[in-house]
């Protein structure tokens, strides 16, 4: 018989401690300003850290704070934002930054996801790092590592059950953090490193984890054809569609107009494209 997750021994301290010596040093840890640690995480969606942590205090020499994003033009985030890929980020960031300057900082994590192009991780994430809120932040490594530790794959509201019962009530933030890393640098997708981890001894099944399949690549991609669009309307603005098929395959131009155009990154006068304003 499955023992329930209140039999499980969640060794949160043999955890705690080693995320106190093994933590990865990355810069949107060293700050509780929710307007940093939003944009880290919004960042983080579909991004590596490793590529974040090159972008992110770029982007924030240029945009410190709400009031400078919500100023901002298209352009301008877009630059900014270069790197990153899925741009429509850059753009939900500045309609979030807006919505702050007019209206104040929602501090929980049910009202964070009022915001634009805030979910429920990203939503609970800032709201335990930046206000404190003691709620277990739900993303990719998580789900992994708790799925694995109570022997079953966790997803909805069984997930979410499981992980406000085994956070470490009173240090959520660094449990959120320690369970984020453990997941990134041990508790792998595929071939986990389960003798070098902390709580491997009551880790109930280690193969429940189906991993994802890998991205496909890059090169001839739709994204590969959204970025040099982006590129094109960046440095010309205004572009009439055929000069596109300069920068773009022409076989991918529809198909990355179309994308742009319906995640609201750019907009369509005749035949003539440009960024939204």
């Amino acid at each position: 018989m499955r023992p329930s997750e209140s039999e499980i021994p969640i060794r949160n301290d043999a955890l705690l401690e080693w995320y106190g010596r093994m933590g990865r040093n990355l810069p949107w840890r060293q700050t509780e300003d929710p307007w940093q640690i939003l944009v880290s995480e919004v960042m983080l969606q579909q991004t590596q850290a490793s590529r974040v942590a090159e972008a992110y205090s770029r982007f924030l020499d240029r945009f410190p704070d709400p009031a400078s994003a919500a100023r901002a033009d298209a352009a301008e985030m877009l630059i900014a934002w270069s790197g990153l890929g899925y741009n429509n980020r850059a753009l939900r960031l500045r309609e979030a930054a807006r919505i702050i300057e007019a209206a104040g900082w929602p501090t929980t994590a049910e009202t964070l996801r009022s915001l634009p192009g805030v979910g429920p991780y990203t939503a609970a994430a800032v709201a335990c790092f930046a206000f404190g809120e003691q709620v277990p932040a739900v993303d990719t490594n998580l789900r992994r590592v708790l799925s694995r530790w109570v022997g079953r794959p966790l997803d909805g509201r069984d997930l979410a059950d499981v992980a406000a019962n085994v956070l470490a009530t009173g240090a959520a933030a660094d449990w959120n953090q320690a369970v984020m890393d453990l997941g990134a640098t041990l508790c792998r997708p595929r071939e986990p490193a389960c003798r070098s981890c902390p709580v491997a001894s009551w880790c109930t099944r280690p193969d429940v984890y189906a991993a994802p399949r890998t991205q496909g690549r890059f090169d001839g991609s739709i994204r590969q054809a959204r970025g040099a669009v982006l590129r094109c309307l960046i440095s010309h603005g205004h572009v009439h569609r055929s000069n596109l098929i300069e920068s773009v395959p022409a076989v991918r131009v529809e198909d990355a107009l179309k994308g742009l155009i319906r995640d609201g990154i750019v907009v369509e006068d005749a035949d003539c494209v440009t960024l939204v304003d």
